[in-house]
């Protein structure tokens, strides 16, 4: 199975399981992954959702060939879903990362309660070299959290940036070594499941819901250009010759 699931101790632990694309995600793994939110969410035993990837890595982000064959066409495609999962969910969200964090990889994490990246972890948002826009609301969050002057770099530049920049501008909580990334984020989701709910879900709510209406329009605000783009000759030139590499 491309996506992992195991509950075990009030945790829903969500895997990207496709090594030998670092990850890639598809379609399919996109709709598993949101029917294991939904899942967990309805749920009142599973306390905390906890991502992570196979292999040593995160995600490369989307798969490029799928993406130009099977493209969002609106709202209601899976990586929509998806972003609009992360931020509306009750249940606070834990990632371990390490090797690749790319595009999705990278903006997901800003809807994560908790992230915890490998010294080995390489982000990139390289939306504008493939000629696309970014998404999941990084246009709004990022520069709320780096600054507009490092989003600028990141988001312009699509410029690949280690752990310990990541660190800097706020986006993970703690860099450790590869081998113990996932205890580590699971001790730390292992210690949230134990919080007391209540005080736990309104402390949550109270630290995201001023952005919440605001970062789900910017996310079908980029939705709408993201959809364009990969329609626009630029974007499909650049993704060609990505492709035949």
């Amino acid at each position: 199975m491309m996506i992992e699931t195991t509950i075990e101790n009030g945790i829903c632990h969500i895997r990207f399981n496709r090594p030998r694309r670092k990850n890639a995600l598809t379609v399919e793994m996109y709709e598993a992954t949101v029917a294991a939110m939904m899942t967990a969410e309805a749920d009142s035993a599973i306390r905390v959702i906890l991502f992570s990837g196979a292999d040593g890595v995160f995600t490369a982000g989307n798969d490029l060939a799928d993406f130009v064959q099977r493209p969002p066409t609106g709202e209601n495609s899976p990586v929509f879903q998806l972003l609009r999962a992360l931020v509306e969910g009750d249940t606070p969200l834990v990632a371990a990362v390490q090797g690749a964090a790319v595009g999705i990889g990278t903006t997901m994490l800003l809807h994560c309660d908790l992230v915890y990246a490998a010294d080995n972890t390489r982000f990139q948002l390289p939306f504008v070299n493939l000629g696309l826009v970014p998404e999941a609301g990084s246009s709004l969050l990022l520069p709320r959290l780096a600054g507009r002057a490092k989003a600028n770099e990141l988001l312009l530049l699509g410029r690949p940036f280690s752990a310990a920049e990541a660190y800097e501008i706020g986006l993970i909580n703690r860099i450790c070594p590869a081998d113990d990334v996932l205890q580590t984020a699971m001790t730390a989701a292992t210690q949230l499941a134990n919080q007391p709910p209540e005080a736990l879900h309104h402390t949550r709510a109270l630290l995201r819901d001023a952005d919440q209406a605001e970062t789900l329009a910017r996310i079908q605000q980029e939705g709408k250009l993201f959809v364009e783009r990969l329609n626009a000759a630029e974007s499909r030139i650049i993704i060609e010759a990505f492709l035949k590499r």
